[in-house]
């Protein structure tokens, strides 16, 4: 089952990223107050943003972690929306797609992780790159809009498989099930922490050594 299971472990690893951010937010504070080098603030200044983000990042996650696994599939479904409509942003489309971005949006996304919710892992795993990328062509093509035709099918498609399809795969984690092994959200917990502790170190690297 997808039932959340308060562990020491889990705690630990909330704790200690919690403490993390405490000792990041004292030290950017600090510098911040003390370097009076203009170009140096500017960059500490973006730090501490960035610090004070992660802080709600985390706030967020933690949530949706404690509140079970509806919880979680909740986060990853709200960011797949803001993903795919910050990509559909980036790729501009014609009056022609609106019907078929309308399904993306409204009907396959909440679908995709409902299927996810439920567990229902074999249709999960084909619905977006075989249903729906078979669905996409047509609904646009029913438009009458032919120009870029396959251009504009190839954004909306991929963009559904990056931000949806892709992303899915995290909550999805609590679907498995390991004999003897009842950690499905540190699985989660380590997927993120993963990735956003990549993503500080690229920052922190690249702004000290240039």
């Amino acid at each position: 089952t997808m039932n959340l299971m308060i562990d020491k472990q889990l705690v630990w690893l909330i704790s200690a990223v919690t403490a993390l951010l405490v000792i990041a937010s004292i030290t950017g504070y600090l510098l911040e107050r003390q370097n009076n080098n203009a170009e140096k603030r500017i960059v500490l200044k973006n730090l501490n943003d960035r610090i004070r983000s992660w802080w709600v990042m985390c706030a967020v996650f933690f949530t949706a972690i404690l509140s079970g696994a509806t919880g979680s599939v909740i986060l990853f479904a709200l960011l797949s929306f803001l993903a795919l409509r910050e990509f559909i942003t980036l790729t501009p489309t014609h009056r022609g797609d609106h019907r078929t971005l309308f399904w993306l949006f409204f009907i396959i996304t909440p679908l995709h992780y409902y299927l996810v919710s439920i567990q229902w892992y074999g249709l999960f795993s084909i619905m977006i790159p075989v249903y729906a990328f078979l669905f996409i062509p047509l609904r646009s093509a029913l438009a009458g809009d032919t120009g870029s035709f396959l251009e504009r099918t190839a954004k909306i498609q991929w963009g559904l498989m990056v931000c949806v399809y892709c992303v899915s795969h995290a909550p999805a984690l609590l679907m498995l099930e390991i004999p003897g092994y009842q950690g499905n959200f540190k699985l989660l917990f380590f997927l993120v922490l993963i990735s956003q502790f990549s993503d500080v170190m690229q920052y922190v690297f690249g702004k000290t050594l240039g």
